[in-house]
């Protein structure tokens, strides 16, 4: 599926664009019709983190749209100068403002349909002492049957969620691949 089309202006002098095949391409690109700057547009990359503590995960409940007052891991969208581990760390201080050790990248799952890469860590809790900022409404511990799977906010927590589990059950944390619909 491709996605619908989003820039109508060029960024470098303002004219119209129209989406083209540019010479040496294989896709439709918005070029500028008046200076020819052709304008990329890419995937969005999610990073975030599986903190837990012993045998429990965190988890956020949103307190902003989409999908405002469901669960979901301390995630959201990688910002320009970081790398995706400084920005999962980033965003669990921001959502819940828990302090955590880095582990390792786990899931790295695909959502095509909407141009995004989510990409979640694991994590280890230093201490559970939260502090959630304004995105959500309650930053808290949940063990594996507590989990409220029926309020989580996102297709890729679930499977993020699902592999851990499943990973720590079988002793050992692997890195899990995946296309979301």
């Amino acid at each position: 599926m491709h996605p619908r089309p989003r820039i109508q202006h060029c960024r470098v002098c303002g004219s119209p664009v129209q989406y083209r095949v540019p010479a040496d391409d294989n896709r439709e690109r918005a070029t500028c019709t008046s200076c020819g700057e052709i304008h990329y547009e890419n995937p969005l990359n999610v990073v975030g983190t599986v903190p837990a503590w012993g045998e429990q995960v965190l988890l956020c409940r949103r307190n902003i749209e989409p999908r405002f007052g469901l669960w979901t891991l301390p995630a959201g969208f990688l910002e320009l100068g970081e790398s995706t581990a400084d920005g999962a760390l980033r965003e669990t201080d921001e959502e819940a403002g828990a302090r955590i050790e880095m582990l390792g990248l786990f899931t790295v799952l695909n959502v095509v349909r909407v141009g995004q890469v989510h990409l979640f860590y694991r994590a280890r809790l230093l201490d559970t002492d939260f502090a959630p900022g304004p995105e959500t409404i309650e930053a808290r511990l949940f063990h594996e049957h507590e989990i409220p799977w029926d309020e989580l906010a996102f297709r890729t927590v679930r499977v993020t969620l699902e592999k851990f589990f499943a990973d720590r059950r079988g002793g050992e944390f692997g890195i899990h691949c995946a296309d979301i619909g």
